[in-house]
């Protein structure tokens, strides 16, 4: 088989991700989002799937023209050289994809936990998450080609499954007058929290993002790789909209936040019971565990090119697969001890963190060399800010352990870069002494 024929298909690529996207982002997150804008809630996945679309345009020219594993890494590696800054960011971007993973994993047991009535178990939710975890680890070390065929069957079968019950949701809400739940009552929420809202939306897509570190496994990546990334967007921005609305016009806003980690299966009771339960929650189990497969395998080669890069720890030589068993581990760590909305948040603050320092290492830096139109990345850099500083003031009354542990994480992440990159550069500086001695 040639080298062109192992190589990952556009189709292959979009799999992988609307596989990452379509997971934890619409099952778990539509509560939490309906917390924060209410009855506008479809709006907010609106708002969000603009933003990332905006957002995407800076990794979609950089990944097109710099093809490789690093993605991301390498864009801010070229952005600001290779330092503290540079490193991390892309440490920043590898732990909000771990916490991404954690969600998936969080919502594949929240999910299969449902028909039993043992959804909120502390004990059984976080055991099955690690499971699932080991299950995607296992299926990656087989390679990229079953990845991907994984990736494609159950791209197909979960989207065609959430979308039929998103439309089936949509008619029998309106036939049965349930839509009456929502009308006259969309008393719009304050601009702060349906800014937060999109915050949460966001994350639900920046799944794409995986994408940008298939670089160097997919074919014509020049042209593929932006393709891959606006497909993506696009589809998961219809299927969102979809389930939305048919949340809304079975259960409300009010319902979604009742049920909150998994009002998509409560959603489907009133209107198709115990039947359409179980489908819902078939294909959240499709969902998750596939998007856990997708992303195990874009994150841990993000974070094989850190090591590369002397930007991330090694284990013992003789450990073999070392990138996914550490990605693999740390986010079985995230699971145990995180809950789902604690999880999102630090991913929304880690994750938007990392984008403003993408935008404007493509603004100032790379714009030129890649071609790209500087007021984008300088709108996204104002989209992103108002996010964070809306979603940081709703959490700093209502859940400051977990802003405190989103500025702990950041701050111990930068603080090692700093200590990493005066090693290198001392052990650099003694190599050089050597040679000319």
């Amino acid at each position: 088989m040639s080298t062109a024929t192992r190589k990952i298909t556009l189709a292959g690529c979009v799999a992988l991700g609307t596989g990452v996207m379509i997971g934890a982002g619409i099952f778990a997150l539509t509560g939490q989002v309906a917390e924060l804008a209410g009855d506008w809630f479809p709006v907010a996945f609106v708002v969000g799937a603009v933003a990332t679309g905006l957002s995407a345009y800076a990794y979609a020219r950089y990944a097109s023209v710099n093809p490789s594993s690093g993605g991301i890494a390498m864009l801010l590696k070229d952005a600001y050289g290779p330092g503290v800054v540079a490193g991390s960011f892309s440490l920043f971007m590898y732990v909000s994809m771990v916490i991404a993973e954690s969600l998936l994993a969080r919502t594949f047991g929240t999910y299969l936990l449902r028909p039993f009535g043992l959804q909120d178990s502390a004990v059984l939710v976080p055991a099955l998450g690690i499971l699932a975890i080991a299950s995607a680890a296992t299926i990656n070390l087989v390679g990229n080609r079953l990845v991907e065929g994984t990736a494609l069957a159950t791209a197909v079968l979960k989207i065609a499954g959430i979308a039929l019950l998103a439309i089936a949701g949509l008619i029998g809400g309106l036939a049965s007058g349930l839509d009456s739940r929502v009308e006259g009552a969309a008393e719009p929420p304050g601009a702060l929290s349906l800014i937060a809202a999109v915050g949460l939306c966001v994350l639900a897509y920046k799944g794409f993002t995986t994408i940008t570190n298939h670089g160097d496994d997919v074919r014509t990546p020049e042209r593929n790789l932006a393709r891959s990334i606006g497909i993506s967007i696009a589809i998961c921005a219809v299927i969102y909209l979809l389930i939305s609305l048919a949340v809304g016009s079975s259960i409300g806003a009010a319902g979604a936040v009742d049920a909150r980690d998994y009002a998509l299966a409560e959603s489907a009771e009133p209107l198709f019971g115990a039947w359409g339960v179980g489908i819902t929650v078939a294909v959240a189990v499709v969902a998750t565990l596939s998007g856990l497969f997708a992303s195990l395998y874009s994150v841990s080669r993000l974070l094989g090119m850190l090591q590369h890069m002397r930007q991330a720890p090694r284990l013992p030589s003789r450990v073999p697969h070392q990138p996914l068993l550490i990605t693999a581990g740390l986010a079985m760590l995230v699971t145990a001890f995180l809950d789902l909305s604690r999880i999102a948040a630090l991913g929304v603050f880690l994750y938007l963190s990392m984008d403003i320092a993408v935008q404007w290492g493509v603004a100032r830096r790379l714009r030129t060399k890649i071609a790209a139109t500087p007021w984008v990345p300088i709108l996204v850099i104002g989209l992103d800010a108002a996010i964070l500083i809306a979603f940081a003031t709703i959490k700093i009354p209502t859940d400051p352990l977990t802003v405190i542990v989103a500025l702990v994480v950041a701050a111990t992440i930068v603080i090692a870069q700093g200590l990493v990159v005066r090693h290198v550069r001392r052990s650099e500086h003694e190599q050089n002494a050597d040679r000319g001695s």
